[in-house]
């Protein structure tokens, strides 16, 4: 007749022995050896805890309605120019223009958030003035809400330089951030959340490009205009204004932050429990083999069912 296992169970046999043996010192060590080295294995593979790490955000992005323009013309070193800024117009005499300006912003996707900066400047300028170069900077109010609280003033800067005279400069592209340092999980973060460009001052070095960009490059955080599509037509008809046309949408971003302690806690346990169970596998085999063969002297306590059978 034919017979099949019907059912199965472990027995268990167990070892004692006093505090002070050497069958103790064994467990100790061996104890030792399995919780311990998983921390170094797994400090040297590239770190026990995530210092940094990255999420995305859509940041809440408003135009200031604040900006400085200057148009280079085809005569050396002429210019026109304008800005929001009341200071710096007075210092401009001859040179000040005063354009139409129209901007607004959308939220194509009505989640509360704007999406796009669509913005029209018309420059007023006589027959014989021809623009061959544009520079200019819109200025922008930038937020983060998902971890820290962050605020801050940013800028789009658009330059262009041409051969030929033109009448248009249209601009198609995308605000983006720019990020040295990584930023805080939670709290208030106004380090950032001061004009760039100083408009109490009565100093047109404070108004000039150069020095603006070297106070602004110098911050951990800065938005900059990323427009590789540039239009630049020729050609502008008597007593037409010279147009600048921009498009500017308000990108999701990837973010570097520092994490916070549970954050370090829960990827750090993952991290040991995958290398502690490879050991505690491992370690297991070697009591076994220790104990049961009596490498080190115990008093073995037998199941009841064996006892019994003797």
């Amino acid at each position: 007749m034919a017979v099949y296992e019907v059912f199965s169970h472990p027995e268990v046999r167990r070892y004692k022995t006093s505090i002070c043996s050497k069958a103790s010192l064994m467990m100790l060590f061996i104890l030792a050896l399995t919780f311990i080295p998983p921390l170094f294995v797994v400090y040297r593979s590239y770190g026990f805890w995530r210092k940094t790490d990255y999420y995305r955000e859509y940041p809440d992005i408003h135009f200031k309605r604040e900006l400085l323009l200057v148009l280079e013309l085809q005569e050396e070193g002429n210019y026109v120019t304008y800005s929001t800024f009341q200071k710096y117009n007075q210092l401009q005499n001859k040179h000040l223009r005063v354009p139409l300006i129209t901007s607004r912003e959308t939220d194509t996707n009505r989640d509360g958030k704007l999406d796009s900066l669509i913005f029209n400047l018309e420059m007023p300028l006589l027959d014989s003035e021809n623009v061959l170069g544009v520079k200019l900077i819109l200025i922008f109010d930038y937020k983060l809400h998902q971890f820290s609280s962050l605020t801050m003033e940013g800028i789009a800067y658009a330059n262009y330089d041409a051969i030929k005279p033109g009448g248009k400069f249209e601009i198609l592209g995308d605000l983006r951030v720019n990020q040295k340092e990584p930023i805080g999980y939670r709290g208030v973060d106004n380090r950032y959340n001061t004009s760039v460009i100083d408009s109490t001052s009565v100093y047109a070095e404070s108004y000039d490009f150069i020095n603006i960009f070297k106070s602004y490059t110098s911050r951990n955080l800065t938005t900059y205009l990323n427009a590789p599509y540039m239009v630049w037509s020729t050609g502008r008809g008597a007593s037409q204004p010279f147009v600048i046309s921009a498009t500017i949408n308000y990108a999701e971003e990837q973010f570097l932050y520092t994490p916070g302690f549970w954050y370090l806690i829960k990827w750090g346990w993952v991290q040991y429990v995958s290398v502690l169970l490879i050991f505690l596998f491992f370690f297991d085999r070697v009591k076994v083999f220790i104990y049961q063969n009596q490498l080190v002297p115990t008093m073995v306590e037998k199941p009841w069912r064996e006892e019994k059978m003797k």
